[in-house]
């Protein structure tokens, strides 16, 4: 099978007759066709495109997509313009995506504010739109949250000593961003509640619980 060549295929009028491949009788390469011949897009154009292919996949932040256009060669003031254009249209929208972003993520994954907070600052999400987002989610909520995602893990760990199971509960909603406190919390009253000694478990709670 021939290998196609990076430019458009030519007229077969203007083929040479080695192998298909467009090479010249001399061994040189064969001239590219007109479309080859084109200027490249100008830069805003290239950005616009970018731009736009990204959001198509999914929502992103106007880091992600400086990100992008950096990557691409788009030099950074064409950048800014462009993506300060999609932000004054709607297409780039940072408060919009921390609020979904919170959304989803806690209700899909269980993180906590704290997890949530920390995925949004290496996205490039400003703060104080950080704050907001986050700050929809009160500490009821959170601590629901947690105490269903023990449920869940509970079974598991049956059959663990009690500190081992500890470990392994409050070690799992450390790592979605919830405190020390409110995870060792969750996990004595998940572990009362299944027939665990309250005094034995008092041991694990941390000073002023």
């Amino acid at each position: 099978m021939t290998r196609r060549s990076d430019w458009p295929e030519q007229p077969v009028e203007h083929r040479a007759g080695r192998s298909g491949r467009g090479d010249r009788a001399d061994g040189g390469a064969a001239s590219p066709s007109r479309a080859g011949n084109a200027a490249p897009p100008p830069p805003e154009e290239q950005a616009r495109a970018i731009c736009l292919r990204l959001l198509t996949g999914s929502a992103r932040t106007r880091k992600q997509l400086a990100e992008a256009l950096a990557k691409r060669g788009i030099p950074d003031e064409v950048a800014e313009e462009v993506l300060s254009r999609f932000e004054e249209v709607g297409l780039i929208d940072d408060a919009a995506f921390a609020g979904a972003w919170v959304d989803s993520r806690h209700r899909g994954r269980g993180l906590a504010r704290r997890a949530l907070a920390r995925e949004l600052r290496t996205k490039g999400v400003d703060t104080a739109l950080i704050d907001e987002a986050v700050g929809r989610l009160d500490a009821d909520q959170e601590e629901r949250t947690a105490r269903d995602l023990v449920e869940r893990k509970l079974r598991s760990t049956r059959g663990m000593d009690r500190e081992k199971r500890l470990r392994r509960l409050v070690g799992m909603l450390a790592r979605k961003g919830y405190s020390e406190g409110l995870a060792l919390r969750v996990v004595r009253r998940a572990l009362e509640e299944e027939g665990d000694d309250p005094e034995a478990l008092d041991a694990y709670l941390p000073p002023g619980e």
